[in-house]
């Protein structure tokens, strides 16, 4: 789904009572890219857990801007929110947007007090290219290692994620990835480990974009690993709708907010 689609939606989307933009733009790096959004609850009496969610767009496109409507819902379900920005395809190579996301999650982290939330209680998410980036983040200790992020993430929610994808046989990895030396590292179920956090995963099965095998491929290796994992695959949804139902248009599509609902409470519990 186009990127100017997806912007329509969140400006068409009711606005959550419970909700709110707290943070506009604010930079954690030096360039026009590394900015971020942040949305809480309007009522907030101590501080709270921490979502991080990365957006999608193939690596080359997309703005925390246009999930608005993504921070609003999970931050009703009483959550700060973060929705940052990274550099892009073709103006960096990989793996700088790993870097990215690395550094905003680390200026989280240690700003968290300004926001009121629980700088010990961090997740990631993300839809896309998004959910590849927060399964490498989790996944990749040096990745957290080399941006300073040293505590651990609670856990990882990611819908529709590329995971298993080598040999690139597509015009969007051999764009962002074809060139990189040792491919077959720039897939996360090779860096599955014991000791990697809860993940939440999730597709639609007439997912043409990235297809259902990703996440089936990932949820397998960290089961075999001993991983906490919840699976699920809905019928009749293409690459978007997991994400989109989300939002209060699209909720009608699957029961992704109940059930992202009560695994976060799980894992920071």
């Amino acid at each position: 789904m186009p990127v100017s689609l997806i912007g329509l939606i969140n400006r068409l989307t009711p606005k959550h009572k419970g909700s709110h933009k707290i943070a506009s733009g604010l930079r954690y790096g030096p360039t026009a890219r590394h900015r971020l959004d942040i949305y809480a609850p309007r009522q907030q009496d101590s501080p709270l857990p921490i979502i991080v969610y990365f957006h999608g767009g193939s690596w080359s496109e997309g703005d925390p801007e246009s999930y608005g409507f993504i921070g609003r819902s999970l931050a009703a379900l009483g959550y700060v929110v973060v929705l940052p920005a990274y550099r892009l395809v073709p103006d960096i190579e990989y793996p700088a947007f790993l870097e990215d996301c690395a550094a905003a999650t680390r200026f989280v982290t240690e700003n968290a007090e300004a926001w009121r939330g629980d700088r010990h209680k961090v997740a990631l998410a993300g839809h896309s290219a998004g959910a590849y980036n927060a399964a490498m983040l989790a996944l990749v200790p040096d990745l957290r290692l080399a941006a300073g992020l040293a505590q651990n993430l609670c856990g990882v929610a990611v819908l529709s994620g590329p995971f298993d994808f080598f040999p690139f046989d597509g015009p969007i990895s051999l764009r962002v990835f074809g060139a990189v030396p040792n491919p077959r590292k720039t897939q996360p179920v090779v860096h599955v480990q014991a000791s990697a956090p809860p993940f939440f995963l999730a597709t639609g099965d007439r997912d043409r974009l990235v297809y259902p095998r990703n996440t089936a491929a990932l949820a397998a290796r960290l089961k075999a690993a001993g991983v906490t994992v919840e699976e699920h695959h809905y019928p009749r949804l293409e690459h978007a709708f997991p994400m989109l139902a989300l939002g209060r248009l699209g909720r009608f599509l699957a029961p992704v907010r109940t059930q992202l609902r009560d695994f976060f409470a799980k894992v920071f519990a």
